[in-house]
């Protein structure tokens, strides 16, 4: 029986179904150490957790508005669970005493990130330099895309070594017959309401589109933020040729019907490592119209075939846009194949990865095996 221990801050809901599909492979006895029962900007609705976990002593310091888990009590609880591979998502001071920690034990240890190469260009020398020590001394990677695996190949890390465990959602929960008909709305943008989202440009895409299309274009908002009350006043300035719905904050079984209530998907961010929500828009059947900005483009969204991968120019976007809400043939076509693509991002695939990742270490280099099914 193999005993992992998987370090991360907090609960989030995309990740309890992978654990709990982790837990249900034989030979493997499962405990996960979050840092934080939840961090202070998270709303969450969590799904039931079917696996041993603990809450370590909450330590938490915001720096630059990131959260700084500090929790030394994690080498009690690992030192009561007694691993014999450790996982950990991330380089907080925690995951660093868990690294420590099996250094010290001569436990295999195995990075997970949710970063990219492009998302860690700026680090500092120092942060740089930590990534070399604990990278150097890892024996498995897991990233959830390859941008996260180019990151680990860029600190000496052979391809042989890195595993994938996606982010991802219950794609059943989204599916439906894909339908161009029937639509509520032209337009969905989900995610929070702040700059760097973009909410504001998804509403003069809107504009642009009503002017090319001469109708009124309408767009539903799924979402709250700071940015909330300065986008309702600008739909209101453009009501002629906007109709913009705000449902404000959506719970996790909101999500499905509101997508499948509109026939395209913006996703025009600044910076995501991923992009959950594009998981949502595609297992809905929805093409999708991102930034280069998000490690999802050019991997679940592929450019010219569910999506279009844009920079943010208000007209580019208009015009894709216009295009796949006039042409219902290459509409269904990019439909599709958003289905088609969300299919490998799934829970079980997820689980895997990081199963695999674990036996690859504890072999000690030896040829990875592909494991093909969760035990029930």
């Amino acid at each position: 029986m193999t005993k992992l221990a998987l370090i991360t801050n907090e609960p989030p809901p995309y990740r309890i179904p992978v654990f709990n599909r982790i837990a249900r492979v034989q030979g493997i006895t499962l405990q996960v150490i979050f840092c934080a029962r939840r961090e202070p900007n998270r709303h969450w609705d969590l799904p039931a957790f079917e696996f041993d976990h603990c809450f370590l002593r909450e330590r938490i310091t915001t720096v630059k508005g990131r959260y700084i888990h500090n929790n030394p009590d994690v080498v009690l609880a690992l030192n009561r669970f007694k691993p014999d591979v450790i996982v950990s998502d991330g380089l907080n001071p925690t995951q660093l005493y868990a690294f420590a920690y099996a250094m010290f034990k001569g436990i295999p240890h195995i990075p997970l990130t949710d970063g990219t190469y492009e998302s860690e260009l700026g680090l500092s020398r120092v942060h740089k330099a930590i990534r070399r020590i604990v990278y150097g001394k890892s024996k498995a990677f897991l990233s959830a895309s390859m941008g996260g695996q180019r990151l680990f190949e860029s600190y000496g890390v052979t391809s042989e070594q890195c595993f994938k465990s996606y982010l991802c959602i219950d794609n059943d929960a989204y599916q439906r017959t894909p339908e161009y008909d029937g639509k509520k709305y032209d337009l969905i943008f989900c995610g929070r309401m702040v700059p760097e989202k973009g909410p504001v440009f998804a509403l003069e895409v809107a504009e642009a589109m009503a002017r090319r299309l001469g109708r009124r274009v309408s767009i539903l908002y799924a979402g709250s933020g700071s940015e909330e009350a300065r986008l309702k006043a600008a739909a209101q300035g453009k009501q002629n040729l906007v109709h913009a719905h705000f449902h404000g904050f959506a719970k996790q079984g909101e999500l499905p019907g509101l997508y499948r209530s509109a026939r395209l998907f913006l996703f025009p961010t600044h910076a995501d490592v991923w992009g959950v929500v594009a998981n949502e828009a595609c297992a809905a059947g929805l093409p999708v119209i991102v930034t280069p900005y998000a490690g999802v483009a050019g991997e679940l969204v592929q450019d010219g075939e569910n999506g279009y991968v844009l920079d943010l120019d208000v007209e580019a976007w208009a015009d894709k846009a216009a295009t796949l809400l006039t042409n219902v043939e290459l509409w269904e076509s990019f439909s599709r194949r958003s289905l088609s693509l969300v299919k490998e991002y799934s829970f079980d695939n997820a689980a895997l990865g990081v199963v695999d990742a674990c036996r690859y270490a504890l072999s000690s280099g030896a040829p990875r095996r592909e494991t093909r099914a969760i035990s029930s």
